[in-house]
């Protein structure tokens, strides 16, 4: 366990009523592989990367506490000091031997970010798991699970970047963290909630309309239900509001993505103060709910996150972002825009795709799959905008 280099506040941090939400109550894997830099070829990344985050506990002093629950599942951290955990651990391989592409699913996951039962929870757990594993070559891979309840990408990206300050040989972070979670809390007392926020579905209506998932049928006809993570909050990134948009008509191939792309701006321009305030209404009235998940396909877009773009000394990345995909990784099924690059630098976006065994099925079979995945593709590149 790594504790603060410091003493820091023992203190109570409420998390905001978007945070706590069932939906999020989960951990997410991340990981980046570096490659070996021979002006850090003395240096030990394990012990770099392990001083470092000592020392970036210090402001960011919240993730080494822990979650607990108080009434009406409200979740509260007690900055406490424990720490979060670290793995070291050395591989017999070496980066080329991985291959040219390295992008999930990883069959050697397990291996480089090793399950610990004891920081697997959300409550009374340690709220971030990293593991540092040199490779003989002189790189290492850097893996981490993040409880995403505490972080999205943004928060974590910010919080390894002071990380790879200080490891760099800095004395302070070059941003200063900040906690405002009120803002995105409930009313006191909480008024009706004026929007589902893709939590619960709105009275059934009548309709002969196609069914809200993605389902390829022929060569004229693409049905497809798409969800966004909106950036809501500054500076620390919250990307804590579902914005849905639901498809119930049929999209004609003629123009597929440009109806598909309008239908996103317009969801993500309901995401006002209002409409925050709202869904954090809901959470409290309905006990916290998971968003619905049921007909309902969701990309995350992390191709801007930046978590590659960190440097503990070893330059960035070869490659960042999500260690897993689909339906093993949060309620529903997920899929993710990442950041791509060739073996010959070449940048572009990967986009993975995850959908039930029947489902795949069915898309990998159909001729259209090159259509659907170039207009979900564009969904994404859209709503980076």
């Amino acid at each position: 366990m790594i504790a603060p280099a410091k003493p820091s506040p023992h203190e109570f941090k409420v998390l905001s009523d978007i945070d706590d939400q069932e939906g999020l109550r989960f951990q997410i894997p991340t990981i980046q592989f570096y490659r070996r830099n021979l002006s850090s070829k003395e240096r030990d990344p394990v012990k770099v990367i392990r001083d470092a985050i000592s020392y970036a506990l210090v402001y960011y002093y919240p993730f080494a506490g822990r979650l607990r629950e108080h009434t009406n599942r409200k979740l509260v951290v007690e900055c406490n000091e424990e720490g979060v955990a670290l793995i070291e651990a050395d591989a017999d391989v070496a980066l080329q031997q991985l291959g040219d592409s390295l992008y999930p699913p990883f069959p050697y996951l397990d291996k480089l970010l090793h399950h610990l039962p004891a920081t697997a929870g959300i409550i009374n757990c340690p709220l971030l798991l990293i593991q540092v594993t040199r490779l003989k070559c002189g790189g290492f891979v850097l893996a981490t699970r993040l409880n995403h309840t505490m972080s999205d990408a943004a928060g974590l990206v910010q919080f390894m970047s002071a990380v790879g300050e200080f490891a760099r040989g800095n004395a302070w972070p070059s941003i200063q963290p900040v906690w405002e979670r009120h803002l995105l809390s409930a009313l006191n007392p909480p008024r009706f909630p004026l929007h589902s926020g893709g939590h619960l579905r709105p009275p059934p209506q009548p309709t002969t309309a196609s069914p809200r998932q993605l389902q390829l049928r022929d060569c004229d006809s693409l049905h497809l239900a798409v969800s966004g993570n909106l950036p809501l909050a500054k500076p620390r990134g919250r990307d804590r509001t579902l914005v849905l948009s639901e498809c119930s008509e049929t999209i004609q191939s003629a123009s597929p993505g440009g109806h598909a792309v309008e239908l996103l701006r317009n969801a993500k321009s309901q995401a006002v103060e209002e409409y925050v305030k709202s869904v954090a209404d809901l959470m409290v009235t309905r006990g916290r709910p998971c968003f619905k998940t049921r007909g309902i396909y969701l990309v995350s877009d992390v191709t801007r996150a930046g978590l590659g773009e960190v440097d503990y000394g070893w330059g960035t990345a070869e490659y960042d972002e999500p260690a897993l995909c689909g339906i093993d990784l949060v309620p529903g099924v997920v899929s993710f825009a990442i950041p791509y690059k060739n073996i010959k630098g070449e940048k572009g976006i990967r986009l993975t795709m995850s959908l039930p065994p029947n489902a795949m099925d069915k898309f990998i079979n159909e001729p259209e799959t090159a259509m659907a995945a170039a207009c979900i593709s564009l969904f994404v590149r859209e709503s980076a905008l």
